[in-house]
């Protein structure tokens, strides 16, 4: 089965990166989604979907002001045009000679690599290997909705670990955030309120 690229680095840092899609394209990546990129030398950077961003430009102010925008006007713009859409990430671990860390990345990816959304095994492999030390990358980022991001990540989550035989996945991933927020009570029940919101 051929990989679905979702789109190519606009920019990168050693926390995080930034990708260019088309909006064809949004069909396969979502908030809290587990993404890859493959370097060249065997390693494989994973990051989270934290923000989806499609901009304006002169021809949507354009469109927006007009009386009546017809549905061909506007497929034709979603379809054929160059829409700009941004897909926000933060790493979050690596693979590399098929051990799974969750520490930053040695060095960023650079401009143009490509990035794909990860599978189900890929999900549960990168998920189950170690502690959740993972957890810690999307907790120092406070500018992130981080209760939202985690629930939807572990929604996700939840549900591949228990296609792959892990019931206990999403129980040992509630008792870990609790032992890690226990002193930032308002982030904890941050987190704890968009779980309780979430068909886990």
């Amino acid at each position: 089965m051929a990989e679905i690229e979702i789109g190519r680095l606009l920019r990168s840092g050693i926390t995080g990166c930034v990708v260019g899609c088309r909006v064809s394209q949004l069909s396969a990546p979502a908030f809290g989604d587990l993404v890859r990129i493959p370097l060249a030398d065997g390693l494989q950077v994973f990051g989270l979907i934290h923000d989806i961003h499609i901009d304006d430009d002169g021809l949507v102010r354009q469109l927006v002001t007009s009386d009546a925008i017809t549905e061909e006007v506007i497929r034709d713009n979603r379809e054929n045009r160059n829409v700009p859409v941004e897909v926000s990430v933060l790493f979050v671990g690596y693979e590399q000679a098929g051990a799974v860390s969750h520490l930053l990345p040695p060095r960023p990816p650079l401009t143009l690599d490509a990035i794909y959304p990860c599978s189900e095994a890929e999900l549960c492999r990168f998920t189950a290997a170690g502690r959740f030390g993972y957890f810690r990358h999307v907790l120092r980022a406070a500018e992130l909705p981080i209760g939202e991001l985690l629930a939807a990540h572990i929604q996700k989550t939840a549900a591949a670990q228990k296609a792959c035989g892990n019931d206990e996945w999403v129980n040992k991933a509630s008792q870990e955030l609790i032992t890690l927020l226990r002193d930032d009570y308002p982030t904890l029940n941050s987190v704890l309120g968009a779980l309780a919101d979430c068909k886990i």
